[in-house]
């Protein structure tokens, strides 16, 4: 008994895959976390982050997306004005026989954002939904708003 396959080729996410791996070679820093990928080769995951500055509320919002998690495999922390977004992603031990392609990410990751001057982090709220988790946190500090000095005559 012989089992039919169907395999779906998209040169198109081919062409993205080594775009990726050369910016990734050149742009990612050292100390960003690796996986290892269906071919053993060494791959940087970075979620994807989206950064939305609200000039109204003074906020920026990051929204990561991190499918697949909940909120506890992610942990947030804050430290000398760096917002780390860390976790990891876990499925079955890559030993388990019957695959004949495996894409989905798995391992560790972390992402690190600047964040503004004088933000404390009780001022730092997070969210988690869908798999996309929202971090907000205000742009200035009412300590950074601007004063007007009055010059006296």
């Amino acid at each position: 008994m012989s089992s039919i396959m169907r395999f779906y080729y998209d040169p198109f996410a081919e062409v993205d895959r080594l775009f990726d791996d050369a910016f990734a070679a050149r742009f990612t820093p050292s100390s960003a976390v690796t996986q290892k990928s269906n071919n053993d080769r060494q791959t940087a995951f970075r979620p994807r982050v989206d950064l939305h500055e609200n000039q109204e509320t003074n906020t920026v919002t990051a929204t990561v997306e991190l499918p697949g998690l909940k909120s506890d495999d992610v942990s947030i922390e804050v430290h000398q004005n760096r917002l780390t977004v860390s976790g990891e992603f876990k499925t079955e031990s890559r030993e388990e026989s019957g695959y004949v392609v495996r894409e989905r990410r798995q391992g560790k990751f972390a992402r690190t954002l600047q964040l503004p001057s004088g933000v404390k982090h009780e001022d730092v709220k997070a969210r988690m939904e869908d798999g996309l988790l929202t971090v907000t946190f205000p742009k200035l500090t009412p300590e950074q708003q601007p004063h007007r000095i009055s010059i006296s005559s």
